[in-house]
């Protein structure tokens, strides 16, 4: 059975954000903003890397057998499949991606994570999750974590219903 939601005047009313969630909307635009800039600059000194060369490294350096499809790799970093073209090109200058068709489907490409890259990826590892603690968690006590935790899962639940990230343990918790 299918019903249909009256609309009222109220609908079509515009909606406001409270002083409350004002406040909490500004800061989290902050730290959308800064955030990323933070992370690429501890990548960029410390690992030669940006923070999205790393983040391929690293879906990379978890997928099985270190092999993803471009079009995969380019949905788990959120990135345009021309965007992921370019930077697999200077991962593969740099010896740590190799590309090849896919055996399956001569259309499709494999980005491949070299020695090299694993050997650059467990490098990088330290700093970058030191970077994120220290900006991130370590004034936050655990049920503050929580409670972040919770509260992105259900904005993540909002905005990426299909979990386009793989991120479904969220809703095992």
């Amino acid at each position: 059975m299918t019903t249909t939601r009256r609309t009222t005047a109220a609908d079509d009313e515009p909606r406001w954000l409270d002083a409350e969630q004002m406040r909490t909307w500004l800061r989290l635009q902050a730290v959308i903003e800064l955030l990323p800039a933070t992370l690429d600059q501890q990548l960029r000194r410390d690992a030669d890397l940006t923070h999205f060369e790393y983040m391929v490294l690293a879906m990379l350096s978890e997928a099985p057998g270190r092999d993803l499809r471009m079009t995969e790799l380019a949905r788990l970093t959120s990135a345009t499949l021309p965007r992921l073209s370019h930077v697999a090109r200077r991962l593969e200058a740099r010896g740590y991606v190799e590309r090849c068709t896919a055996p399956d489907d001569r259309r499709a490409t494999i980005a491949h994570l070299t020695d090299e890259g694993w050997r650059k990826v467990v490098a990088s590892a330290p700093g970058h999750a030191r970077t994120v603690l220290q900006d991130v968690f370590d004034d936050l006590d655990p049920d503050e974590v929580s409670t972040l935790a919770g509260a992105l899962d259900k904005v993540l639940a909002h905005i990426d219903p299909h979990d386009r990230f793989g991120l479904g343990e969220r809703s095992a918790r």
